[in-house]
């Protein structure tokens, strides 16, 4: 699509955590002719996160109704497609597939959902969306596809901060996955349709582990596996270490412990007789 540049562009700079303005502006002076203003497009978008998204009516491909509160309890990672696409919607489907079978590894199927959205109303029925599914070979058990009606989608891509306009052939659109927490909040998204694995394992790594939540036994535990998890670039994937972390907490321990020895001495060198 013709936003792609734009929005790779805009995620890298949010991957570093700096503001999109720059990147934003880089791409003013390319095709003038869009029907989506990047600038608009992100400013959209990030003014959705921290909205609550409403409980509401989907459809699978099996034609069975559900409701997107049926999925609260656990992170929720939304991919928003068209069926009749062939470039962006396949590719970022794909790289998430990536992704999320990296998740998978590490938080277990139990700890996220993945939702795919056919935003087409008018085309993306169950029947479509079952074959998209096929077509990206989306056979995980933890990840639904899902459609609904116009009225509907109006109100949750407006929640999402999604944007979209018709173009010749389909849709102008911002390639965005959003992830929602366990709350059903807007927690973060993520732009460009092959983005960095970390862009999306770091905000579904806070979201899983509940950095937020009350402290009770099982979330200082997801705290611990919070500091245990990290990215390995050997890899290319995250992994779970809890010896060099256990290691590192000790020898922070000891190195505390030496220096308040050393302070407990000078003090009684220095105190008075």
């Amino acid at each position: 699509m013709r936003l792609r540049l734009a929005l790779a562009a805009a995620g890298l700079m949010a991957l570093a955590g700096l503001c999109s303005g720059d990147a934003l502006a880089a791409t003013k002076a390319t095709d003038k002719s869009r029907h989506l203003d990047p600038e608009t497009v992100i400013k959209v978008s990030r003014e959705a996160i921290g909205r609550k998204v409403g409980d509401h009516a989907l459809v699978d491909i099996s034609g069975a109704r559900f409701s997107l509160g049926e999925l609260a309890g656990n992170p929720v990672i939304i991919n928003l497609v068209y069926s009749s696409c062939s470039t962006v919607c396949p590719i970022t489907t794909q790289h998430l597939r990536v992704a999320v079978e990296d998740a998978l590894e590490l938080f277990g199927p139990e700890r996220f959902t993945v939702l795919t959205i056919g935003f087409d109303a008018r085309n993306d029925t169950p029947t479509r969306m079952a074959q998209f599914a096929i077509d990206q070979d989306i056979d995980l058990d933890n990840w639904r596809i899902a459609s609904a009606d116009a009225a509907t989608l109006k109100t949750l891509l407006g929640e999402l901060g999604f944007s979209y306009a018709a173009a010749a052939g389909g849709f102008d659109h911002i390639a965005q996955t959003t992830i929602l927490d366990a709350d059903g909040v807007v927690y973060r998204h993520v732009y460009g349709d092959e983005f960095p694995i970390q862009m999306l394992m770091e905000p579904l790594k806070g979201a899983v582990y509940g950095w937020d939540r009350p402290l009770t036994v099982s979330g200082l535990i997801d705290r611990f596996r919070y500091f245990c998890t990290a990215y390995d670039p050997s890899t290319g994937h995250y992994t779970t270490r809890y010896g060099s972390t256990i290691a590192g907490i000790v020898l922070g321990a000891l190195s505390l412990l030496v220096f308040a020895g050393w302070i407990a001495r000078e003090w009684f060198k220095k105190r008075p007789a």
